[in-house]
């Protein structure tokens, strides 16, 4: 095949898979937005994919990993989408097998995702049908490229000297032979002469079917005309449906539902920021973090959208009495606002997948105590509406820490993408043991029964927040002036605080920062240090102390299993 013939094929290979792509959209407006194809794979991908890979995807992408992987997904469905269209011009059924095995894969996917019934496997089988009808129609159908420009076969080089056999051109009657008189010699037609230096001139290449192909250049204009319009139509119908789709799914989400809401007041506010807290300096980041620049990791997709009205928070497992809780019921109950700050496990050293946030819910001590767990239920399960978990010591939901099953955020209902209606806020601990958004679910159970979603993964059974510190400003070479410099960053160790953090330039003397006041320890705390800084390049550490004695270790590791450490270190250049 030529290569024009190879990209017109291409061409209807990724058009057919775009319509089944962008038709499955708004189907999925229906059975839910987990079900769309693209979504429901990318989701066995996270779950399947080496913790190696999705870290990896963190470090490069940051939050902005999901649309990394939709994006990297679709690219690599493209890829065989144009493969199998250039396999349908040599057989059709080797392009629909192709359709065919991306809507089975689309099916079982769907099929395997949490609270997935039936009704999740039609957009799949939607996008297929319409995939496989829109290459029938390209490669044999009325939008059919006439005729596909085949290229032409290797031509076969007779012998020098020989004549070619006489008969009939390919695809014509042949004529019975004249009767001659009996002994006279058959005339024959000469054979055109060969030339020395090369083969004769081949015939018309002959196309697969016994037809005439025309060559790439003698392709019908106006059949090349009606094959790009045609496809050019059905794209910009796909991505249209792909993304109107997509908004219908918003419109029928729950951001009017959680507009309406109208939070009680706290039975116990949180404590004033204390004056001095936010030292307000270019580049640091402020002592409390707005709702918009919170970091988000998790392994949904999309977003789920949970109806306030709707939902259930069900307790039960080894517990006395097993009890279910509506979303009016927690606000019914008094609620307490406080600040916590909340850390990924992912983080690295100096990363920035952290965040100081005001949080207003129902004490999850509270909750416990009303269910009578098992002495030996050493471990909360939370349950998120899209399957995922993570398993909480009991004891530290129990110990008197602020845990909260919270509903507000920084003054507000919480963010639908921050775990709208409901979700668990755990000072002390890593988020992958404690955070669940969109929880509807804590089932009382033992470490020693079931393993939550991060841990046959590859992660610690518990992840308590290791001392930390970072430098915010300035920067990793940045180019600065000499003279007075102020140092800056923040530093955590929650739920057990900071007592003291240093710094040092080029492996000097540790000399110590001056801490701003915070509201507790459950929060992070700004530090800064003047340093009268001399020209030439200048590597500057980073270290913290927290409220027990310890220091935080100069040994690098990586996230996993429980999380980095090491010094933060930042190299400048002075003017």
């Amino acid at each position: 095949m030529s290569t024009t013939s190879r990209r017109y094929a291409a061409l209807a290979g990724i058009t057919a898979a775009a319509v089944a792509i962008g038709i499955a959209e708004p189907v999925a407006v229906l059975t839910g937005p987990r079900s769309a194809p693209l979504v429901a794979v990318g989701g066995v991908v996270v779950d399947a994919v080496p913790e190696s890979l999705k870290q990896l995807a963190i470090d490069l992408f940051g939050t902005a990993d999901k649309i990394a992987l939709l994006v990297g997904t679709g690219l690599l469905l493209g890829g065989f989408a144009a493969l199998f269209g250039v396999l349908a011009v040599r057989r059709l059924a080797f392009g629909l097998a192709g359709i065919a095995a991306f809507g089975v894969i689309g099916v079982a996917a769907a099929l395997t995702r949490s609270g997935a019934d039936a009704a999740d496997a039609l957009p799949s089988l939607v996008g297929a049908g319409l995939g496989g009808l829109v290459l029938w129609l390209f490669i044999d159908g009325p939008f059919e490229l006439d005729p596909w420009p085949w290229s032409p076969p290797t031509p076969i080089v007779p012998p020098a000297g020989s004549v070619p056999p006489a008969g009939p051109a390919r695809g014509s009657r042949a004529e019975p032979p004249s009767p001659t008189p009996e002994g006279l010699p058959v005339p024959v037609t000469p054979a055109a002469p060969v030339s020395p230096a090369g083969p004769v001139t081949p015939a018309a290449p002959v196309a697969p079917g016994g037809q005439p192909a025309a060559r790439a250049a003698d392709v019908d204009p106006e059949s090349r005309r009606r094959f790009l319009t045609s496809s050019g139509v059905l794209l910009g119908t796909a991505v249209a449906a792909g993304l109107g789709g997509r908004w219908l799914a918003g419109r029928r989400g729950v951001s009017a539902a959680r507009d309406a809401i109208r939070l009680p007041a706290p039975v116990a506010p949180a404590a004033a920021v204390p004056a001095g807290a936010d030292l307000s300096l270019a580049q640091l980041a402020p002592y409390v973090t707005s709702n918009l620049g919170f970091y988000r990791i998790d392994t949904a997709l999309v977003v789920p959208q949970v109806d306030p009205d709707s939902w259930r928070l069900r307790i039960h497992g080894r517990v006395g009495t097993e009890r279910t809780y509506t979303y009016a019921d927690l606000l019914a109950r008094p609620l307490v606002e406080r600040y916590v700050t909340l850390a990924c496990v992912s983080n690295e050293v100096g990363g920035d997948l952290i965040g100081n946030a005001r949080w207003l819910g129902v004490p999850l001590r509270e909750l416990l105590d009303e269910v009578e767990p098992d002495a030996d239920a050493d471990q909360v399960v939370g349950r998120s509406v899209d399957g995922w978990t993570c398993g909480t010591p009991t004891a530290a939901l129990r110990d008197g820490r602020d845990a909260l099953l919270a509903v507000g955020m920084n003054g507000e209902p919480l963010p639908v993408e921050h775990g709208f209606p409901v979700r668990m806020v755990v000072p002390g601990l890593y988020g992958y043991v404690s955070a669940c958004k969109w929880v509807t679910e804590l089932e009382l159970t033992r470490f020693a029964d079931f393993d939550a979603y991060w841990v046959p993964r590859g992660w610690s059974v518990e992840g308590p927040i290791k001392t930390q510190s970072r430098i915010d400003t300035p920067r990793g070479r940045n180019r600065l002036t000499t003279g007075p410099v102020t140092i800056a960053g923040v530093a955590w160790a929650q739920h057990r605080g900071i007592r003291q953090v240093e710094v040092r330039v080029d492996d000097g003397e540790w000399q110590q920062a001056e801490l701003a006041p915070a509201v507790s320890v459950d929060t992070w705390v700004q530090w800064s240090w003047r340093w009268d800084a001399t020209p030439g390049e200048h590597r500057l550490q980073v270290r913290a102390t927290d409220a027990t004695g310890e220091t935080q270790t100069e040994r690098t590791q990586d996230v996993v299993p429980d999380g980095a450490t090491g010094w933060h270190t930042v190299t400048v250049t002075v003017r």
